[in-house]
């Protein structure tokens, strides 16, 4: 069995906790599962392909304390590439994760496990997609669904959303839009994750990534919004506007600290650097 280990604290005054130590244990998704004063507990996926590595773990961050990391056993058809994790609206303990190739798993956590209990696929998108973020939002009563192509240098990322039913997993007609971000400069990721605030406003994440050494750059965008009408979903994509950029790390999780999303939890996949994690306000 699997036992929490503590994770190497980052260095004194550096507001990135260190949750992974090596290529293996980066994070590509995150969720908030739990939090009080002083702490927060979370859920990471990993983008690892072979079997026998870890795909999901268990952190817990407390005020002065190095994070706590559980990897979690993994029951089922083995994901490759996992990129995203999504908390099933009204299903305490289950999930959606989402792999680069646009598979996606519906899982039950409990314990010391991962549990596949269904499994989907993403609408066809463009050929070259390779995906890094899976959202959900409730929007004017309805759910939508949320997702992303990472985009490499000139060829822009592409955001998709549709309607999507939590019961049969499927997704109604989709929209997309395209989106170019000004930083990084080079070897960029034009969305390498996505959150959708409770006003439907699109926050993405992108990254440079030149390489399993680095160096690494990140930013932080509002990039639009996505409402429903009678014609279905509608993605209004802008301008991204600059909300921070983070030097040294490869952002590839953004998701809300809190019901309000004033704070946000940054999760990083930093290759043979590791993985690091981070509280910002928004």
């Amino acid at each position: 069995m699997l036992t929490a280990v503590p994770a190497a604290q980052a260095a004194p005054g550096d507001p990135w906790q260190r949750v992974g130590a090596d290529i293996l244990s980066g994070v590509s998704g995150a969720v908030v599962v739990d939090r009080e004063d002083g702490r927060i507990d979370s859920l990471i996926v990993r983008d690892n392909k072979k079997p026998g590595q870890n795909r999901i773990a268990r952190v817990r961050q407390s005020a002065g304390k190095a994070p706590r990391v559980q990897p979690l056993e993994w029951r089922g058809e083995l994901p490759v590439d996992l990129e995203s994790i999504e908390p099933v609206p009204g299903r305490r303990g289950e999930f959606l994760v989402l792999g680069s190739a646009g598979k996606g798993f519906q899982i039950r956590v409990s314990g010391g496990e991962a549990v596949v209990l269904r499994t989907f696929q993403v609408p066809t998108g463009l050929a070259g997609d390779d995906y890094e973020s899976f959202q959900l939002a409730s929007v004017g009563g309805r759910t939508v669904a949320l997702w992303a192509d990472r985009g490499q240098d000139s060829r822009p990322g592409t955001l998709y959303a549709a309607e999507f039913s939590l019961d049969k997993l499927t997704f109604g007609p989709k929209r997309s839009a395209e989106i170019r971000v000004p930083y990084p400069k080079s070897k960029v990721r034009h969305v390498s994750d996505l959150e959708v605030l409770p006003n439907g406003e699109l926050l993405i994440s992108s990254a440079s990534d030149p390489g399993d050494d680095g160096p690494f750059d990140s930013a932080l965008y509002s990039a639009g919004r996505v409402s429903v009408g009678d014609n279905g979903v509608r993605l209004e994509v802008k301008q991204p506007r600059g909300l921070g950029t983070y030097p040294g790390h490869k952002i590839e999780a953004v998701t809300c600290a809190n019901s309000s999303c004033a704070e946000l939890l940054l999760g990083t996949d930093d290759e043979n650097a590791g993985g690091y994690a981070r509280v910002v306000r928004r």
